[in-house]
């Protein structure tokens, strides 16, 4: 089992001046504590389940070319896009660019988008769920066509594009994996079938249930379940000096035991740093032989 990092939250002691310094050092310590995955939220305002719209937030596709600077290993990803942030071929650019420059490390995540207040915010539409999807199967669409030999013409739901060209090209082969977040079974998961190379699931009692959703639509398209890389997402809490460890290495491996390959998500106190080194220390080693 690997174990991703996400970091969520930038609102910590030394505000914006220290904010700098502080995500490089939780780079560099997480990359060298055998973290997999170093991610960060695609979000404007801060979200409700972290704190308020006020806290401080970082464009997530800026920090990840900072994070691609600060570490040498993790996969740099987003969990994730909202697919109506920006236009499908200037996000399949955006993630071209930090695969080249990262070193062949960077993914695509993504899901249909769902926060209204930030969207209204700043004056960035928001149509309905049904265009919503729309708009994640055109940047699906897109960025496999833009990360593939194939310049020509695209008509999607909502987009045109003359002519389909990405130079330089994705150093990925054969292209950055694409993580679609959600659990919603009759849309989110089928796309997952039809285009990723992995899903990410919220580790809720129905997680069961919805790994067997898509086993049904890898079935229906043809795909083997098996090559969809399953993560969750997860709260890393340590405790106070690492007495929720045991506790911690207990839930997932009952998630490795379910077939989830990755657990990926924020660790609490993060900016303190020595959460990270207590994980890369006791959790990693613990549950790296999971699912073999």
């Amino acid at each position: 089992m690997k174990i991703g990092l996400q970091v969520p939250d930038f609102t910590w002691p030394g505000g914006p001046a220290e904010m700098g310094s502080t995500l490089a050092t939780i780079a560099t310590t997480a990359d060298q504590a055998g973290f997999a995955y170093l991610a960060v939220m695609d979000h404007f305002f801060q979200i409700g389940a972290v704190g308020p719209a006020e806290n401080d937030m970082l464009e997530a596709y800026t920090t990840l070319g900072f994070l691609a600077a600060h570490t040498e290993r993790v996969k740099l990803l987003t969990v994730v896009t909202g697919a109506i942030y920006r236009y499908p071929a200037v996000l399949a650019k955006i993630v071209t660019t930090l695969d080249v420059l990262s070193g062949g490390r960077a993914m695509l995540g993504v899901g249909a988008g769902w926060n209204e207040q930030e969207s209204r915010g700043l004056g960035i539409p928001f149509p309905t769920v049904k265009e919503r999807f729309e708009h994640l199967e055109d940047v699906l669409e897109v960025c496999l066509r833009m990360w593939s030999d194939d310049d020509s013409p695209y008509q999607g739901n909502h987009v045109n594009l003359q002519r389909a060209l990405n130079s330089p090209q994705v150093l990925s082969r054969p292209h950055p994996p694409i993580m679609i977040g959600g659990g919603g079974e009759r849309k989110t998961l089928r796309y997952v079938a039809k285009y990723a190379q992995a899903c990410n699931l919220f580790g809720t009692p129905d997680l069961p249930h919805k790994l067997e959703v898509l086993r049904e639509h890898c079935a229906n398209e043809g795909r083997d379940y098996d090559e969809i890389e399953k993560t969750v997402y997860y709260i890393f809490d340590t405790g106070t000096d690492g007495d929720r460890v045991g506790k911690m290495i207990e839930e997932l491996r009952g998630y490795a035991d379910l077939g989830i390959q990755t657990a990926i998500g924020a660790v609490r106190n993060v900016h303190e740093i020595t959460p990270l080194e207590i994980i890369g220390r006791d959790v990693i080693p613990a549950v790296r032989e999971a699912n073999k």
